[in-house]
């Protein structure tokens, strides 16, 4: 493959702050666009990774930013809450620009007659994201699918006329690209998370809603209306630009819906075209009745025609981490949603099975699980882990749900699998399911949600072979 250079800023100086994966790929890139580098990071486990690749080190401790074009921000590098960066602040003292990789990977774009589809929402960015590539690599798009799903944008092809990107964006790369133009830009949901970086709500959806700021006559802006702050953002959008709704809660008169579960694309009160999603596997509950409701009105956008997205919906296999059904052991299937990283992320799994036996806990997020308690009637017992097991375990004895502190997920695997096997036994679950669906960050016990569900699935395996 092309390597990618970024010559955006070729012959002039970057600041660059950041050297994770997409620290390393965004320098790497501007190096081979003709860009000055002067790439650094507080943490020498950073720096290490960046020498160890060659990249030239430069602490911007030292450096005059009057004699930089840019400072090139790390999305996990606080620019606003709960203060800006020090290097935010030397910029902002220079009046320099303070930008992210996707802005220049953005800007890069311009005039090469590549097509750019962005995805942004609370939840379901991931599976949203790769839905709509599955569906465009299906119908023999060239496509290429990456940003926060897990591949850095500069680790993608270079743009070349018909290309079409699909880039998942979270709220902190939104805030590092202000000249953001997506040809089709998708808003699923605004809930509370990560506040601690945007400080309040509002603000957080304030830069959600900067997906469709610079929209035109030929974009297309595909927004949720299920919530108070997606129907604010979909009345945002610029005039020029076409807007289609998306509901999994009421039958449109105009948009994609996809109440209980049947999709359709209405126009003028009536259904145009659409799908049961029941014959697709990977999208079963609610909330991925939402993704691919806002998936179908993106690749429509696209110009797809809708049999082709129906095929296209009925063959993807899913993420894994997301609802991601591991299989059976012993008449007891095990569900792996460890991306279920709050409330309502876990309130969708939660919703989505009967005679649950879930295992919760973690670092507790804004609010913890009490959101989750109108949801415990197929709960037959609560297993959790973690540091803050405590404090939910206060939340569900105030609630009458039983529970038990397993302490590790070794424990609650166990203690979980045998509480579901004598409930199959005795006759009273049919089918029950072991649900890790934390509603908690990972941090505590692992480096990431990922490494927590593949854990997971290991001691799954274990008990199928053991």
């Amino acid at each position: 493959m092309t390597e990618f250079a970024a010559d955006v800023f070729a012959g002039r100086r970057v600041a660059l702050f950041g050297l994770g994966r997409s620290g390393l790929s965004c320098a790497r890139a501007l190096l081979r666009g003709g860009a000055e580098v002067l790439a650094w990071d507080d943490s020498e486990g950073g720096r290490q990774r960046a020498a160890e690749a060659g990249m030239p080190l430069v602490d911007l401790h030292d450096v005059d930013f009057s004699g930089v074009a840019a400072l090139v921000l790390s999305p996990g590098v606080p620019l606003t809450h709960p203060e800006p960066h020090w290097t935010v602040q030397k910029a902002r003292a220079a009046g320099v620009e303070v930008i992210g990789d996707t802005e220049i990977f953005f800007r890069q774009l311009h005039g090469t007659g590549a097509k750019l589809v962005c995805i942004t929402g609370t939840n379901g960015k991931s599976t949203t994201t790769a839905l709509i590539g599955h569906v465009l690599g299906k119908v023999g798009f060239d496509v290429a699918v990456g940003g926060n799903i897990g591949t850095a944008v500069f680790d993608l092809p270079p743009p070349r006329f018909g290309r079409i990107y699909v880039i998942e964006m979270s709220s902190y790369q939104i805030d590092l690209s202000p000249t953001l133009k997506p040809d089709v830009g998708v808003l699923l949901n605004v809930t509370p998370d990560h506040l601690d970086r945007h400080g309040t709500l509002e603000h957080y959806a304030e830069v959600k809603a900067r997906l469709f700021a610079h929209m035109g006559e030929k974009d297309t802006a595909v927004v949720s209306i299920d919530d108070e702050w997606c129907r604010k953002a979909l009345a945002s959008v610029p005039q020029a630009a076409r807007r289609v709704a998306v509901s999994v809660e009421e039958r449109l008169h105009e948009g994609v819906c996809a109440v209980n579960g049947v999709l359709e694309e209405r126009a003028g009160g009536k259904t145009l075209v659409g799908m049961d999603l029941a014959t697709a596997p990977a999208l079963r509950g609610k909330h991925n009745w939402q993704n691919a409701a806002a998936a179908w009105a993106a690749c429509r956008a696209l110009t797809l025609n809708g049999n082709l997205i129906a095929a296209g919906f009925r063959s993807f296999p899913g993420l894994a981490h997301r609802m991601e059904q591991l299989g059976t052991v012993d008449g007891v299937l095990f569900v792996n949603d460890s991306k279920a990283t709050n409330a309502d992320a876990a309130a969708r799994s939660l919703s989505s099975f009967e005679d649950i036996h879930w295992i919760a806990g973690g670092q507790a997020k804004t609010g913890g699980i009490e959101p989750l308690m109108d949801l415990m009637g197929p709960v037959r017992r609560v297993f959790l882990i973690g540091e803050d097991a405590p404090v939910l375990a206060q939340t569900l004895a105030q609630a009458g749900v039983e529970h038990e502190i397993s302490g590790d997920m070794d424990k609650a695997v166990r203690a979980a699998f045998a509480a579901a096997r004598a409930d199959r036994e005795r006759g009273v679950a049919r089918r029950p399911v072991v649900l890790l669906a934390p509603a908690c960050a990972s941090f505590d016990q692992y480096r990431s949600f990922e490494e927590r569900g593949e854990h997971f699935r290991e001691l799954v395996e274990k008990l199928r072979w053991g």
